[in-house]
């Protein structure tokens, strides 16, 4: 990626900002049109699709859309002895950009709904089951980015890892936060998407874990291609630099 590195938090914070915006503020509209929680997942769950795939493909090019500290970390470590990868410094950048960008979408949402600014969520989602669901959508979400890349086919992360999320919404107990960011910038709105701040340590350390889990797939499953002075192992670190006769790999949520 040609892109300064404050360029590139830029984009991950205005990224993580709109995807939070995006699925707190279809959350609040979905309780003031219907009773029906199963409507509401549904309208909330199809705006984060939407919403996902527009933001990977219009930031892609310039951070790689990451928006997650897990993609971000779990980039770091497999690509951290390569010349393009992520350097500390990046992360150092990355990870704060994406925090604050996930609170800032928030407040925006409420202020658009009229809603409490900056309420903290009584949203409880303390269960072990709800955990086991977070490392399951975590793992399934670094094993779809890395998997892509490993397979030269990056170009379909847009619509892949749109597609993952939005199903991950109904097959997890948890609906899949999968994304440490998110998960703190909505404990600050008390609506629909909350999530009370005494359940967001155990989401992050489950995401965290699911993440390790989706990177032992990832090298179980995918052979690593080489050639000759490069290696695409997993998603590079510019955020990520393929040989130039393979697509730009980009990455969620």
């Amino acid at each position: 990626m040609s892109a300064s590195l404050g360029r590139r938090a830029l984009a991950e914070a205005v990224g993580s900002a709109a995807l939070v915006t995006v699925v707190v503020g279809s959350g609040i509209q979905a309780t003031e049109l219907t009773d029906d929680v199963g409507v509401q997942l549904l309208a909330n769950s199809l705006a984060t699709v939407f919403g996902l795939g527009v933001l990977i493909a219009l930031f892609g090019p310039v951070s790689g859309a990451h928006f997650n500290p897990v993609v971000t970390l779990a980039a770091w470590f497999t690509d951290r002895r390569t010349p393009d990868g992520l350097t500390l410094r990046d992360l150092a950048a990355y990870l704060p950009a994406q925090t604050a960008g996930a609170i800032g979408g928030a407040v925006l949402a409420d202020a658009m709904f009229a809603e409490p600014l900056l309420r903290w969520s009584t949203h409880d989602r303390s269960a072990g089951h709800l955990w086991l669901g977070e490392l399951v959508a975590t793992a399934g979400l670094v094993l779809l980015v890395f998997g892509l890349t490993r397979t030269g086919r990056a170009q379909l992360a847009p619509a892949a890892v749109a597609s993952y999320i939005g199903a991950a919404y109904w097959f997890t107990s948890s609906t899949s936060f999968a994304n440490p960011a998110v998960t703190i910038g909505r404990a600050l709105t008390d609506t629909f998407a909350g999530i009370a701040p005494a359940s967001v340590a155990p989401f992050i350390v489950a995401q965290l874990a699911g993440g390790a889990v989706g990177l032992g797939l990832v090298a179980a499953v995918f052979t690593p291609v080489h050639q000759p002075g490069r290696t695409l192992s997993s998603p590079t670190a510019n955020p990520n630099s393929p040989p130039p006769d393979l697509p730009r790999p980009e990455r969620h949520p």
